[in-house]
């Protein structure tokens, strides 16, 4: 395949460039205990020279593969650089996943190098791989006062074809594969993702403070580190999830991603202490969220302006103020948000943008617009490239973000990238204003006995939001003749009955839930039923819950 030419200045050459312009001005944080540790660009660009020495020393050299297997923090970041700056390819892993996991996505690499960020994730891949490659720690990487007269800040003259990283997929209905992500692809991405940062925060590059709590080797939370750098602003990292409030509260940001999930959270965790509470507060606040839902489809009445002014002065702005003071917007990504969750938000004069993309389209396909968010969707395609829909609503995807191709695995490429088009396995649709929706993923459709076919994602949403205590709901039934779920969390049977014939009600025959089951224990990362980043692992539950499903249709 024929490589074009490198562009003049690449993403990584703006990134430290912008760095050594930010001075000691604080570009990455750490926050721990309540206290902030920081480094500012010249710091930042000292242990990037630091790290290149080192890989220097190890000889390693360019096309050189390299895992990174740590927790997010200043280090990572700095080593994330030195090897992309020397050509040295980037296996970013998540430090929390299982040991053995891990190891798969090694052995099919084959790193040159394993930088451990502790000894207790040194020490769990050498005893799941006796014949792993080099393990050294980031206390090895990063010595102090070390030599680096022989590196320069400049990095590697690498092409526009040239790789950067592999990014291994959740998995969700088998082996994960590895993206190939390129100079290229990041060249094309981090403009987009600057720019719409450009219009929320009003072109004042370098004044951003952002909060982070997603680990980096996710990629989306990678782009947003990467963007975050271009744009010399001040990244607080979280390093502790059981204190994520506070650190945030600490970091006071400007904006922050996030999943579906937290969001959701926050939303039914303020309203539940509303409505705990009682009293005035709870009663304006019922009143002014239904005047301002009735305002927004056009169907106010008399009173609704003065009922949503006294909740905004009373209960909306205390909310935003708790959630924190400088909040402009929320970023969110990784699965669609319930459209009622971001209407929330909204009506506290707080927008969420939605992000879809794959780790196959450098993470973004779609950006919500900050002044013109339509919530329930996921915002117009970004610049540059082109979206369209396949046979059942398939959403293909082509353009200068799109990846190359599966590490060592061509079969799997030549499935997805066909004809020019990336197959997207997302159905989805798409609006006369150009904003897309997405309904969920092509390969979970369960096709009925009776040739229906269904999209599981939007029913289970729905008995999850309106059943108390569920965690997660999973419907079943491909190739038998109606649909059963699959229920965790805590809760009774009966109310279970009770929310599914509510929810039953709404839905025409085929997608109505005839039978249930009550699991145990929830679907968790530990119990291999979720993906590394959260997902449901579709196959895998069915697997282990056959007999059940079994019974369900007996």
């Amino acid at each position: 395949m024929t490589r074009p030419s490198s562009p003049q200045v690449n993403f990584l050459e703006t990134i430290v460039g912008s760095l050594a312009q930010a001075g000691e001005k604080p570009v990455l944080q750490e926050i721990h205990d309540g206290r902030i540790v920081s480094a500012c660009g010249g710091e930042l660009l000292a242990l990037v020279r630091t790290a290149r020495a080192f890989l220097l020393r190890a000889g390693l050299k360019q096309g050189d593969r390299c895992a990174l297997l740590a927790h997010n923090g200043i280090r990572w970041a700095a080593l994330d650089l030195a090897l992309m700056a020397e050509g040295i390819i980037v296996v970013p892993l998540y430090a929390r996943q299982a040991p053995a996991e891990l190891v798969g996505m090694m052995k099919h690499s084959s790193p040159a190098l394993v930088c451990c960020g502790d000894a207790a994730l040194r020490d769990a891949i050498a005893r799941n791989w006796p014949e792993a490659p080099r393990l050294v720690l980031f206390e090895e990487i990063f010595p102090a006062g070390a030599d680096t007269s022989n590196v320069a800040d400049v990095p590697s003259s690498l092409a526009e074809g040239s790789p950067v990283t592999i990014i291994y997929t959740s998995g969700t209905s088998g082996e994960p594969k590895g993206v190939v992500l390129t100079v290229g692809n990041l060249n094309h991405m981090l403009p987009c993702t600057c720019a719409r940062l450009d219009l929320l925060m009003g072109a004042r590059p370098g004044q951003d403070r952002v909060f982070h709590y997603l680990p980096f080797c996710f990629a989306g939370s990678w782009i947003l580190l990467l963007t975050s750098l271009s744009r010399a602003s001040r990244l607080a990292l979280s390093t502790d999830l059981t204190k994520l409030v506070d650190e945030m509260k600490l970091a006071a940001p400007d904006y922050f991603l996030n999943v579906p999930a937290l969001l959701e959270r926050v939303r039914t965790g303020v309203e539940g202490q509303l409505r705990q509470r009682g009293g005035l507060a709870f009663g304006l606040y019922q009143k002014g969220k239904a005047a301002w839902l009735r305002r927004r489809a056009a169907q106010a009445t008399a009173l609704d302006s003065l009922w949503v002014a006294l909740a905004s002065a009373v209960v909306f702005r205390s909310i935003r103020k708790k959630l924190g003071p400088n909040l402009k917007a929320l970023l969110c990504g990784s699965a669609p948000l319930h459209k009622e969750t971001q209407l929330f938000f909204l009506m506290l004069g707080l927008p969420v943008l939605q992000v879809y993309g794959l780790t196959e389209t450098t993470a973004i396909c779609t950006l919500d617009h900050p002044r013109s968010v339509e919530p329930g969707r996921v915002g117009p395609a970004i610049p540059g490239i082109e979206m369209t829909l396949g046979e059942n609503d398939e959403i293909l995807v082509r353009g200068p973000h799109i990846f190359p191709g599966y590490w060592n695995r061509p079969q799997e490429t030549a499935q997805v990238l066909r004809n020019g088009w990336l197959h997207t396995g997302d159905q989805g649709e798409v609006n006369t204003a150009g904003n897309w929706r997405i309904i969920g993923r092509i390969k979970n459709l369960i096709i009925l006995n009776s040739g229906h076919n269904i999209a599981p994602e939007p029913i289970e949403d729905m008995v999850v939001r309106r059943l108390p205590g569920a965690e997660q709901v999973v419907l079943v039934g491909n190739g038998r003749s109606y649909l059963a779920a699959l229920v965790t969390g805590t809760l009774a049977r009966e109310q279970a009955e009770a929310t599914l014939e509510e929810v039953n009600a709404q839905l025409p025959h085929y997608k109505r839930i005839h039978a249930f089951h009550l699991c145990a224990q929830p679907f968790t990362i530990e119990n291999s039923l979720l993906t590394a980043n959260g997902k449901l692992r579709r196959d895998a539950i069915a697997a282990c819950y056959q007999a059940q499903i079994d019974e369900l249709y007996n």
